[in-house]
């Protein structure tokens, strides 16, 4: 396992490396000025070649490939045009937000998913199954943007029980930023106030991601399960005797968290790397929002460093769940 995880490491590292030289040319060549777009129409031609010349962006395509690639070797992703500031530090800056977004949407599409899923399993065919069935195939067509506006029209405007879009209410100073972890810094600071404020803000977006992630995760499950309570071992189970909570949780259910478990990780790592439409309509400060200004703007350095960064959790929630095949059956062996 020590062997394999190493060189899926060093896999990580080439698809890391293929992302960012694919985006990287294809930013570049792209019919498009940033420079000229950030300056605006009536920037003289004159400055637009200064800041041109400022940034090397006058410099052959592979010279600032070169210049780009030592760059990363320093720990320098380069500097956004658009913010002014350096990528690695947007990095840090807006991916707090977007990680509790995921844990929390997350969080809700497992204990949903799975839960819903066994239990439409088990009592496959009755009415139970059927509406979790429809639950399912609602999530999985449902916008997500759609969904967002929806609850905000309920909840928010309507209903007026929970908060509306962003982290905290304008008029409510942030805590001291330690972690960048919204929650974190909250009871660091012991601001009840704000920690209680920003959960509220938290319900309505992580449930819209939340439930399209417990949409596939039923549907997996759900198939899993039933493929798994046909086998003859789940039938002896059962003409032992044993109860038929330990037949289904011990038995049934174990066996099938394989494509349960490749479903999560996919999830989780499309969940991280930014759900731009949720991001959006929510006006959470997330890695979504922040990517979606930066192809929009033609940021180039900022488009490349996440890029890079989606790829990387892509790649290491692969890994993760590689290992987790192996530890959930033994049978499996990695070379």
């Amino acid at each position: 396992m020590f062997a394999y995880i190493v060189k899926r490491l060093a896999w990580m590292i080439f698809v890391i490396w293929g992302v960012m030289t694919i985006t990287f040319f294809i930013a570049r060549v792209i019919p498009a000025d940033p420079i000229a777009a950030i300056l605006g129409p009536q920037a003289p031609p004159e400055a637009i070649e200064k800041e041109r010349a400022r940034w090397g962006l006058d410099k052959p395509i592979y010279i600032q490939y070169i210049r780009y690639i030592a760059g990363i070797f320093r720990g320098d992703l380069g500097v956004s045009l658009r913010t002014r500031r350096p990528v690695l530090e947007d990095i840090k800056q807006f991916f707090p937000a977007t990680i509790e977004l995921a844990i929390s949407a997350l969080f809700i599409g497992v204990i949903l998913g799975i839960g819903l899923g066994v239990i439409s399993a088990v009592k496959s065919g009755r009415p139970i199954d059927h509406l979790s069935r429809i639950f399912a195939i609602v999530g999985l067509s449902m916008p997500a943007f759609w969904l967002g506006l929806l609850l905000l029209l309920v909840f928010y405007y309507t209903l007026n029980l929970l908060p509306g879009p962003g982290q905290l209410p304008y008029y409510l100073p942030r805590p001291p930023r330690v972690t960048g972890f919204l929650l974190i810094d909250s009871i660091l600071a012991h601001n009840w106030t704000a920690l209680k404020s920003y959960l509220l803000h938290l319900i309505m977006p992580a449930f819209t991601l939340g439930w399209l992630s417990t949409a596939s995760i039923t549907r997996i499950t759900r198939s899993s399960m039933l493929e798994v309570m046909r086998e003859e071992y789940i039938k002896t189970a059962r003409m032992k005797g044993l109860r038929e909570t330990v037949v289904i949780m011990k038995h049934a259910f174990k066996n099938a968290l394989l494509p349960v478990i490749t479903v999560i990780g996919i999830r989780m790592a499309s969940l991280l790397e930014g759900a731009v439409l949720t991001e959006t309509v929510f006006a959470w400060p997330g890695l979504g929002r922040y990517a979606t200004h930066s192809f929009l703007s033609i940021d180039f350095n900022a488009v490349v460093g996440t890029a890079m960064l989606m790829a990387l959790l892509y790649s290491f929630c692969n890994l993760v769940v590689d290992i987790l095949y192996a530890y959930l059956n033994p049978r499996i062996r990695y070379v």
